[in-house]
């Protein structure tokens, strides 16, 4: 990477490509990680690898219901601590929100590697490490199912990126508000969600952390509200497939 000219089409793709690989060599993620980033990028290519108005829809509905949320946490996988580390600390720290780390594959060694990412990039609180106290999730089993007592376990407003299916309907079954973001707009993570923001995330935390700002202007609640109430997310995510078959018209002729 360090012959890559700045000019090079996929300049931002390969830095983060690079990013994911020294990450894995580094023990923070699971070699399964590199193969959803990958999934990922795939998407994103499709998607134009810019951020469309159905994901900007959504950035606006999750905006408005993590500052309505009375325990709003940021579920932290390996992948979204390598790619959004700074992003997710700045955000939970204007709303504010509780940082938890929940891993698919959950390792000790893992766990405190994630932690460590976090805290260089400034979390100071930081739940789910190792040795933390947790409680079951109904309907998961075995490592996944963990859920801090005073994060996940007890939120009404979960923003889980990146996020496995099994966990993210898990989570909506316990009558929690879901927001996720995931470039594939068909996984079950993205169909199961309440809110899906179909973008990449290095691009999705900064708008939301924007989109935040402009909202705390909001005079009343009942703007909020209203926009979490307008939203319809099946139908936000018919609109990011109709993107995608519209680029597929396009190369196709």
């Amino acid at each position: 990477m360090h012959d890559m000219p700045p000019n090079h089409p996929r300049y931002q793709s390969l830095l983060l490509r690079d990013k994911m690989a020294n990450a894995y060599k580094e023990g923070i993620l699971a070699d399964t990680a590199l193969i959803a980033h990958g999934r990922g990028e795939a998407f994103d290519y499709i998607l134009g690898e810019k951020t469309n108005v159905a994901a900007l829809n959504a950035i606006k509905a999750a905006s408005a219901a993590l500052l309505l949320a009375k325990n709003p946490v940021l579920s932290i996988n390996g992948n979204t601590s390598v790619l959004a580390a700074e992003d997710i600390v700045k955000l939970a720290q204007i709303l504010p929100a509780k940082v938890e780390i929940n891993l698919f594959y959950r390792t000790p060694q893992r766990v405190m590697k994630v932690e460590e990412v976090l805290r260089k990039a400034g979390a100071t609180e930081i739940l789910g490490k190792e040795g933390d106290d947790y409680l079951p999730l109904e309907g998961l089993e075995g490592p996944r199912s963990r859920a801090h007592p005073e994060g996940v376990y007890k939120a009404d407003v979960v923003l889980v990126p990146l996020e496995d299916g099994d966990r993210a309907e898990a989570l909506v079954a316990l009558g929690k508000t879901v927001i996720t973001i995931d470039l594939n707009p068909l996984s079950r993570t993205a169909q199961t969600s309440s809110i899906t923001i179909v973008d990449n995330i290095v691009r999705a935390i900064p708008l939301i952390i924007e989109e935040i700002n402009k909202l705390k202007g909001c005079p009343v609640v009942d703007e909020l509200e209203s926009i979490v109430r307008e939203f319809d997310n099946k139908r936000n995510i018919a609109s990011s497939l109709q993107l995608i078959v519209q680029y597929l018209e396009r190369e196709g002729k």
